[in-house]
């Protein structure tokens, strides 16, 4: 028999029975309506970033959202340029692993898990490389939950004239970013997390002057990201597309649209992470980062005790309707709860009862 269970993950997550249901029509990518379905995404994207479509484009790429990061990085940065990364977590470390792959010069700024990049250090640092041409940062890194503020780090590119990528992978849709003025020049994120579509593509908020300066650099035919641009003028993917999931991810957006955007999302994902963080410290489970640093999406908490069994926790909860996230960090022992997706209050409360329901066996 189908078990059912909902996600309390930071992506895949779960989604509306709607969304689901708009899979089970298919699509030739060769035709007009499919086409426009292609461009009014594209357009939503635009519009939900703030962007205007005179300055900012956005693309869509086939596969998961580190698909489009590297995408990103292969396509924008060549042997004359030289990327900075702002890392505190895995996914600030993968940055660093795909402009590695590429060889591509590149400078990592490493900080503490808990802590936010130090915009004094990464000044520092771009006195002593002064070839340094663009910085990378990761806005809400899941690693941890950590939400990185990009305004000090917008600012520093302003200064030096630094191009500016933002992997905004898990709060794209879920909370305020504002594009234009924060000058950044590519936003990366993906169709299954706050817009809560499901996986299969991921797309860039791209600024087009920026764009075309780097057109030509590309050392990949797949994730070209110019000639991917080129190539949706008129709503054509060069490759095959992922025809359900960009179905799934319209009726997704009108969801979205729906419920409030952008303000009601945040509200409601906020609010999830308050009864989360209240309910388990109440509980005897403690949150890894402090308060200022915790963002609204995904939460890492401490083993309550050294004998702790996560996989058998994991078990129980997923007999009783919730799946959830093991630790990403290697010097301690933790596990992470995700409040994104189709989650309200009643969910993490739920929750709440298993986890006691557990600890009291």
């Amino acid at each position: 028999m189908k078990q059912e269970y909902k996600l309390l993950t930071p992506g895949p997550l779960t989604t509306t029975a709607t969304v689901k249901e708009a899979m089970l029509v298919d699509h030739c990518t060769w035709d007009d309506d499919y086409k426009r379905i292609t461009q009014d995404i594209r357009a939503k994207l635009l519009e939900i970033a703030g962007a205007s479509g005179q300055d900012y484009t956005s693309i869509l790429m086939q596969g998961s959202g580190s698909f489009g990061v590297e995408s990103v990085i292969s396509s924008v940065l060549d042997s004359e340029d030289c990327l900075l990364i702002l890392s505190n977590g895995a996914y600030g470390q993968r940055l660093g692993e795909i402009a590695a792959a590429h060889k591509l010069n590149f400078v990592l700024y490493e900080q503490a898990y808990n802590q936010q990049p130090d915009v004094h250090e990464v000044s520092d640092l771009l006195r002593v490389h002064p070839e340094i041409s663009h910085i990378a940062m990761v806005h809400s890194e899941t690693t941890t939950g950590m939400l990185n503020d990009l305004e000090p780090f917008a600012e520093l590119c302003k200064e030096k004239d630094l191009y500016f990528i933002v992997d905004a992978m898990s709060s794209f849709g879920g909370i305020e970013i504002d594009v234009t003025g924060l000058d950044i020049d590519y936003l990366i994120s993906s169709a299954n997390k706050c817009l809560q579509g499901v996986p299969g593509f991921s797309f860039i908020i791209a600024k087009k002057s920026s764009l075309e300066v780097s057109r030509g650099k590309a050392d990949t035919l797949s994730l070209d990201l110019h000639a991917q641009y080129d190539g949706m003028f008129d709503g054509k993917w060069r490759f095959t597309s992922p025809t359900h999931v960009v179905i799934a991810f319209e009726q997704a957006l009108k969801e979205f649209e729906a419920e409030g955007g952008i303000p009601a999302r945040h509200a409601r994902y906020a609010g999830n992470m308050g009864i989360l963080i209240e309910n388990f410290k109440e509980i005897g489970l403690m949150s890894y980062l402090t308060e200022d640093n915790q963002g609204p999406f995904i939460a890492t908490f401490h083993y309550p005790r050294d004998n702790f069994d996560f996989k058998d926790m994991y078990a129980f909860i997923k007999e009783r309707g919730y799946a959830i996230y093991p630790g990403k960090l290697n010097n301690m022992d933790t596990f992470r709860i995700g409040v994104i997706g189709e989650i309200y209050p009643e969910d993490i409360k739920l929750l709440t009862a298993v986890m006691k329901e557990y600890f009291s066996k």
